[in-house]
């Protein structure tokens, strides 16, 4: 059964969500990949300033294409997540509360994730042209000069996502693979 969910995240709703959940997200979320995560963290050391209010915001780790003729959006499938483990426990301090990726995070995030009640969801890579049906509005809010790293702020409904690490720190990368073990 899908959960279907809106945003801003809340940490109560975040509580409530499962590893394994399946869930549709409708709201405002973010993109940022690895270039744009190490200048917002660069930026707010030097300004106290991100480029969106990033309380209860979900970034979804994604580098759009260009939309093409009468789309709002080009193809826009996650990338892998490892790449801002060493950014992400500073904005989840600061108030993220959901990441979309795709593999597995570090224990650094993990950790950062139980202590202030952040979940990451994991979206199917392969389906990029499939998910961006699913993103009905699309603009560059900040570092155009990255081009598709650029911060985008998108407007998703029932974006498709799984649960896979829940803000008590149950992982479905890890129980799953002990199913198998035995």
């Amino acid at each position: 059964m899908t959960k279907h969910i809106s945003t801003p995240l809340t940490k109560d709703v975040a509580k409530t969500l499962s590893a394994g959940d399946i869930i549709a997200i409708t709201g405002t979320i973010y993109t940022a990949r690895d270039a744009a995560h190490k200048r917002m963290v660069e930026d707010y050391e030097a300004k106290k300033a991100l480029p969106f209010n990033i309380e209860n915001a979900i970034i979804y780790y994604a580098g759009p294409s260009p939309a093409k003729p009468n789309h709002v959006i080009g193809s826009a499938g996650p990338t892998t997540s490892y790449r801002m483990d060493s950014y992400a426990p500073f904005l989840i301090d600061k108030g993220l509360t959901g990441m979309i990726g795709k593999g597995s995070r570090n224990e650094d995030v993990i950790q950062a994730m139980k202590k202030n009640t952040a979940v990451y969801f994991a979206a199917t890579g392969g389906a990029a042209a499939l998910m961006s049906n699913q993103i009905k509005a699309c603009k560059v809010i900040a570092y155009d000069d990255l081009g598709a790293e650029a911060v985008h702020e998108l407007y998703v409904e029932d974006f498709p996502c799984i649960v896979v690490i829940d803000s008590l720190g149950n992982n479905l990368y890890e129980t799953e693979k002990q199913k198998y073990k035995r």
